[in-house]
């Protein structure tokens, strides 16, 4: 009996022996598992890390392939958006020719054709000059040697000196001195050496839009009625001719060249008004930016820059501004009286003040503005 007893107590104890060490064995398992997932994630998050990440860092890296099409479009499409500007300026200087210029010969009067002839050509020999200028110079560029600069940033991208004002242009895959933006229109970017020559096309070009507009309002009135007696009468004609032989059917009560003339009216009168109203929101936009002495770019970065100063009770001062007058001085190169009439009234390919490098207070600017941080 008692070694029945012995046996029953050994074979449990055996039993549970045998639980235990499972118990143990799962567990230990389990543990490991653990352990394991514990040091993948904590790889992959140290391989991931950035302390600069945030929404706006994967934002950009999502879209980075969009960016990457339109960059490469813009610099493809660039020949072709020079085509256009050339096409139609060539087309509306086709029309005043041909259609314009010998009405206002036979009905004006002797001072008004001097004032149309010397102010039309003068805005043509502004557009033209200015724009060209504008597509040729190259907005300037850094050195890439790093020992030509000091106390400089490096750019990310092209891994070579960044001077003050210098960003990368990511359509020309090169940094540009005081970048405004990449214009397609030009097939070139905006900077140092050609944004004045920018600027004077947007605004003579402008000013050309808004003068045959004005000049052919009453023309455009014409032209418009007549089109629409030429649609009328070209009813009135198909009607009548539904009911007559081949023979009997009128003549046109329009000629080719009357035709011609009325809807090349209306086609200039159009076109400039549309462009007159784009071309000059955005040219009193960099007037206001260049008044400020900003360029685009360098406008949401100071007002990022000005509402961080603003938390901390700091006022935000524009270490490029040199006062509203004395800042459209040095973007024209004006330094005596007389550069009004040479550089600014007439075609000038001087050089913009500095090499873009660095900006020291001009020679001019006698009067020490207030430092860049002011309590």
């Amino acid at each position: 009996m008692r070694s029945r007893q012995r046996m029953f107590a050994a074979v449990m104890r055996l039993l549970l022996k045998c639980l235990r060490l499972g118990r143990r064995r799962r567990f230990k398992l389990v543990r490991q598992a653990e352990q394991l997932w514990h040091y993948g994630h904590l790889c992959l998050r140290s391989l991931l890390y950035n302390s600069f990440t945030n929404g706006d860092v994967v934002l950009d890296s999502l879209f980075e392939p969009v960016y990457w099409l339109v960059d490469h479009v813009t610099r493809w499409f660039g020949v072709v958006f020079v085509a256009l500007v050339i096409g139609l300026t060539s087309s509306i200087v086709a029309i005043v020719y041909i259609c314009l210029l010998p009405l206002i010969l036979q009905t004006y009067t002797p001072a008004w054709i001097c004032w149309h002839l010397a102010y039309g050509h003068w805005n043509l020999i502004m557009i033209v000059f200015h724009y060209y200028m504008a597509i040729t110079t190259s907005p300037g560029h850094p050195p890439q040697a790093k020992d030509d600069l000091t106390g400089v940033s490096i750019c990310r991208k092209c891994i070579a000196p960044k001077p003050a004002r210098t960003h990368h242009c990511s359509i020309c895959n090169r940094c540009v001195l005081k970048m405004d933006h990449h214009c397609p229109w030009l097939n070139n970017c905006v900077g140092h050496y050609n944004h004045r020559y920018f600027f004077s096309f947007c605004l003579f070009m402008t000013m050309g839009c808004i003068y045959c507009s004005i000049s052919g309002w009453e023309m455009f009135q014409d032209a418009y009625a007549a089109i629409e007696r030429m649609k009328l009468l070209e009813k009135e004609r198909l009607q009548v001719a539904a009911n007559q032989t081949y023979y009997q059917t009128p003549p046109p009560a329009f000629s080719f060249h009357q035709r011609a003339f009325h809807k090349s009216v209306v086609y200039l009168w159009v076109l400039c008004s549309s462009v007159a109203l784009a071309l000059g929101a955005l040219t009193l936009w960099h007037a206001t930016l260049i008044t400020r002495g900003e360029t685009s770019i360098e406008r949401h970065i100071n007002r990022k820059e000005r509402q961080r100063l603003q938390k901390k009770g700091k006022v935000f001062r524009n270490p490029y501004s040199y006062g509203s007058w004395d800042n459209w001085k040095v973007f024209l190169g004006v330094d005596m009286p007389r550069h009004w009439l040479t550089r600014v009234l007439l075609p000038s390919p001087h050089l913009p003040r500095g090499t873009g490098l660095s900006w020291e207070l001009p020679p001019c600017m006698t009067e020490r503005h207030a430092p860049l941080l002011a309590l």
